[in-house]
């Protein structure tokens, strides 16, 4: 029978997991609202492209964000098995709460923010690794602005380029078009975000054997935490986060294909980047920048910055509040258990 510490690991990693799909569910907005938007698509459908697209990215990035989350964010010595599951629950609660309101904040802050509020409740703040969160923390302001100005001078670029052609025969090219960059733009969300849960879910089993004695040399991904994150986060985007739909798809800025082709592209072009970095960044944060960018090509009364404001003021929420629910819910576990 295995013994129960086995299946306390077990038990984390099917949370590890219910996470990773609340993370493609809270942002499958992030990869279909402007397909959907947009009319390109419909929703059902667009879910499914953004599905599928999410699970393959598992053979084409290398695995720098995992090992990133695994080892870079947080000392070893200071994880066990309790701030895992900790910071899981913090995690996870600030996407419920922020999916009710149709906040597309970034689950990945989320969950690096619930994974140092529980390591700090234990250990306190010399558990940190201030290098990795350095990259991390400069990330979560850079990316949406890259973003944003990819997407600008992208839609400034094609506007030029097609600016003799009829508008019913351009909107006819990016409605196609606009299928390939949704594709990519998946393809960068699953490829960066997914290796999140697989950090987690890494030091995790590195945690168990070093406690029964294994003395693992180092936090290692494996193939099945590969294939089940990315399963998990494809069957979360499956699931589809509608109430964001509505936010990222219209209510920042009104899109035509063209410019959803913009958006997509930037912000697929950004991910890209950051995953062979090795650096967890925002795919919410960085598509909605590249929607702004995009919308301000017609004038900066096009986005709604009212709109805007809400989204940014909940992105500098999101780390400190699901630190907070983590190291609460640490602090019950230590009382509960006697850790």
């Amino acid at each position: 029978m295995p013994s129960p510490m086995l299946l306390l690991v077990i038990g984390i990693i099917v949370v590890a997991l219910i996470f990773d799909f609340f993370n493609g569910f809270h942002d499958a907005a992030n990869s279909i609202a402007t397909v959907v938007s947009t009319r390109v698509l419909t929703p059902g459908l667009a879910v499914v492209w953004a599905a599928f697209f999410n699970f393959i990215a598992a053979f084409f990035f290398p695995l720098n964000v995992a090992k990133t989350i695994g080892k870079g964010l947080i000392i070893p010595d200071a994880v066990n098995e309790y701030v895992l599951l900790a910071g899981l629950v913090g995690a996870i609660a600030w996407d419920i709460i922020t999916w009710y309101y149709g906040l597309p904040t970034s689950s990945s802050h989320a969950l690096i923010g619930g994974y140092a509020g529980a390591a700090i409740a234990q250990v306190g703040f010399s558990a940190i690794i201030y290098p990795g969160w350095t990259k991390t923390i400069v990330s979560m302001f850079i990316s949406p602005v890259i973003g944003l100005i990819v997407g600008f001078f992208l839609m400034v670029g094609v506007a030029w380029a097609f600016r003799r052609s009829f508008p019913g025969r351009v909107d006819k090219y990016f409605r196609k078009l606009q299928l390939v960059s949704a594709g990519l733009y998946s393809l960068g969300h699953g490829g960066n975000d997914a290796q999140k849960t697989m950090g987690i879910i890494a030091i995790l089993v590195f945690t168990y054997k070093r406690s029964i004695g294994a003395a693992p040399g180092d936090v290692h991904v494996t193939l099945w935490m590969i294939l089940a994150c990315h399963a998990a986060i494809a069957l979360g985007t499956l699931s589809g986060g509608w109430r964001i739909v509505k936010t990222m798809g219209s209510k920042i800025t009104k899109l035509k294909p063209v410019g959803g082709f913009c958006a997509e592209t930037a912000a697929a072009l950004t991910l890209f980047g950051n995953s062979y970095l090795g650096i967890p960044v925002s795919t919410t944060h960085t598509i909605t920048g590249a929607i702004m960018g995009v919308g301000a090509t017609q004038r900066l009364s096009a986005v709604r910055w009212g709109v805007a404001t809400r989204i940014v003021w909940a992105w500098l929420l999101t780390i400190p509040a699901s630190a907070l629910i983590a190291a609460a819910t640490y602090n019950l576990l230590r009382w509960f258990i006697k850790l």
